[in-house]
């Protein structure tokens, strides 16, 4: 059984026969594709029609849609939980959780039109969501080649799918001018280790490379082995020269931790140490305002109390090393330590955009 979806695109109309895979979708009263679809009428939508901040439209959204495919979508938007919304890319967030409150507080929709009462609709992402739920296997398509181009943004070098889908731990690194921290995370996002080391005399005199070679060599003996090794990489633009001492400084503790953790580079010609994007693990963590990235201070601090008090925290830390961790965190808090706090959202962001986002 399929659904037929319109696709309303530059004011064409385009049908498109849907598989219905997912328990969700084989229950509903859907239309069956002939073997020839045929065609609507064109119909051109003016400006007052299309205007994404008009909610009084009539009933122009349900004469879009046949009677089944009415049916089939507000089947969705009445029976579904907030997990399989989400599992639409345009109901992810707030979203889908207006849809849940809205049908608990005015009970179920009882036609398209309605769906431009909820919060954060308006007319055109209300024909795109309509359409993303009769053509989920097309939304899929579209969110895994945007999944792909934003990975491809967010770390680098590319890394093969089957390496990260395998990856069993990782270290996440950041340093700054005075100091270098690493946090240690299985895949369950477990905290096997997590701590800083002072690096504070490196940017004195001359930058010599044999003083980097020396600090960074005493931190990598404390460093665990792991999978992969991932490095914050820094947006420094080279056209400001009075950062250049400091572009210099993170160029060359980045050159240095490549060569020292990239031990059988030579021999296998396989990366194993990456560098993440700082903006990407800050928009993840909603830490964005506009091109600044603000402190992860209190995400962290809210990470540590969730490890106790929930049953299922988004991360684990283990009860033995719970309270040093929370001691290292109070011992730091007046301090700017953000290399501390960074390590840590690095490598849940990894694992949470690289690693999950790419399994099956």
């Amino acid at each position: 059984m399929s659904v037929c979806s319109l696709l309303v695109a530059g004011g064409r109309w385009r049908c498109f026969p849907v598989p219905l895979g997912s328990s969700l979708f084989q229950v509903l009263p859907n239309s069956y594709c002939r073997k020839k679809c045929t065609t609507p009428k064109k119909i051109i939508p003016n400006a007052a029609f299309c205007d994404e901040n008009t909610k009084d439209s009539g009933n122009e959204l349900d004469k879009l849609f046949s009677s089944e495919q009415q049916a089939s979508i507000l089947h969705v938007l009445n029976t579904a939980s907030n997990k399989e919304l989400e599992a639409f890319r345009l109901l992810r967030g707030r979203k889908s959780v207006n849809i849940i409150e809205h049908r608990e507080k005015f009970g179920p929709f009882q036609h398209l039109e309605s769906l431009m009462n909820v919060p954060l609709f308006q007319y055109k992402t209300a024909i795109q969501v309509c359409n993303s739920i009769l053509c989920p296997e097309t939304e899929g398509k579209k969110r895994k080649f945007q999944d792909n181009r934003l990975l491809r943004k967010l770390i680098k070098p590319e890394i093969e799918r089957e390496r990260l889908k395998a990856v069993t731990s990782i270290v996440s690194i950041v340093f700054g001018t005075q100091r270098i921290a690493w946090a240690h995370l299985d895949r369950k996002l477990a905290v096997l280790d997590w701590q800083q080391n002072d690096c504070c005399q490196l940017m004195k005199g001359t930058y010599l490379s044999s003083v980097y070679l020396q600090k960074i060599s005493s931190v990598i003996s404390k460093i665990p082995t792991a999978d992969f090794y991932v490095l914050e990489k820094i947006g420094l633009s080279i056209q400001n020269t009075s950062r250049f001492p400091l572009l210099l400084h993170f160029h060359i503790m980045e050159a240095m931790l490549y060569a020292l953790l990239n031990k059988t580079f030579a021999q296998d010609g396989q990366h194993r140490v990456l560098s993440m994007n700082r903006n990407g693990v800050g928009k993840h963590f909603e830490l964005m305002i506009g091109d600044t990235r603000t402190s992860g201070k209190e995400l962290v601090k809210q990470l540590l109390t969730e490890s106790v008090l929930k049953e299922d925290p988004r991360v684990i830390f283990p009860k033995e090393k719970i309270v040093r961790y929370r001691q290292m965190f109070s011992s730091t808090e007046q301090k700017r330590t953000e290399e501390l706090y960074d390590s840590l959202l690095q490598a849940v962001a990894f694992y949470e955009l690289a690693v999950f986002d790419t399994e099956p």
